[in-house]
């Protein structure tokens, strides 16, 4: 039976990666530390810790003390750290009825065995690195909104081809960098291990909508992939246009030299 400082769960997402064999070296020297697959389970005489290679850090029940010791001791270890911190937090609470169900914000545990608290995690944890994926998405379709707008109004777009490539390739950046981590969105693998412990999993999935979340993200990449394929063509469009005043300078110079000569 794991004790508790606080009956909350705070999820973090420190970053786009977190090492795991490096972190596991450092931290394993003061706490009992297990790998499953693509998370670590950190076992405190306080609480529980998982963290999950993609970024996300989710503490159990730590005082906010305990909390910042490890979130310095795991940040050493983050690949690309978020420069500001994203984080959530849940209450806790054993269930009654000895189901698991969340209920306006709060985790009814059937338990407070690790798998369980793993299984729930890695519903919150993919609910906080979706999260990062749909303000990216977000802000990058409302950011290039002007392009389609200014492309229906004047039929062309008013920036030079080094623009347009600038445009491109972050474009490019932001929609490779999701998709990148798109498959992490789907069932963990960890459940093909341990199946009985999935329907907790499932209950948060549900609870915090992942699957219709991810399906509108997939919209807002196709929107993305739109705006790259059009600012693709007008490059193109600028680019034959520049070849075809150059053809004509040409055709001009000849004429001009054979009626000199």
């Amino acid at each position: 039976m794991i004790n508790f400082a606080t009956d909350m769960v705070e999820v973090s997402l420190l970053g786009n990666n977190i090492r795991l064999e490096s972190l596991i070296n450092k931290i394993s020297k003061t706490y009992f530390v297990k790998r499953y697959r693509d998370a670590l389970s950190v076992s405190t005489p306080k609480g529980q810790v998982f963290v999950f290679d993609y970024g996300v850090v989710l503490f159990w029940g730590l005082s906010e003390s305990k909390k910042a010791q490890l979130t310095e001791v795991i940040s050493e270890h983050v690949i690309k750290a978020n420069p500001q911190k994203d984080s959530d937090s849940f209450h806790f609470k054993l269930s009654e009825s000895g189901n698991l169900a969340l209920v306006d914000d709060c985790i009814y545990l059937s338990d407070h065995t690790t798998m369980t608290l793993l299984a729930v995690s890695h519903g919150l944890a993919q609910s906080a690195k979706l999260g990062r994926f749909e303000v990216l998405a977000e802000r990058t379709i409302k950011d290039n909104a002007y392009l389609s707008t200014t492309l229906a109004s004047t039929g062309k777009i008013p920036l030079s081809r080094k623009k347009l490539s600038m445009l491109r390739g972050a474009l490019f950046s932001t929609k490779s960098d999701i998709l990148l981590h798109f498959n992490l969105l789907d069932t963990p693998e960890f459940f093909w291990e341990y199946p009985e412990e999935e329907h907790k999993y499932l209950a948060v999935s549900k609870y915090l909508d992942l699957k219709p979340r991810v399906e509108l993200l997939t919209m807002k990449l196709a929107t993305i992939n739109e705006l790259h394929e059009m600012l693709a063509a007008e490059q193109n469009h600028k680019h034959s246009s520049f070849l075809e005043w150059i053809i004509i300078i040409l055709i001009a110079v000849e004429i001009v030299l054979f009626f000199v000569h």
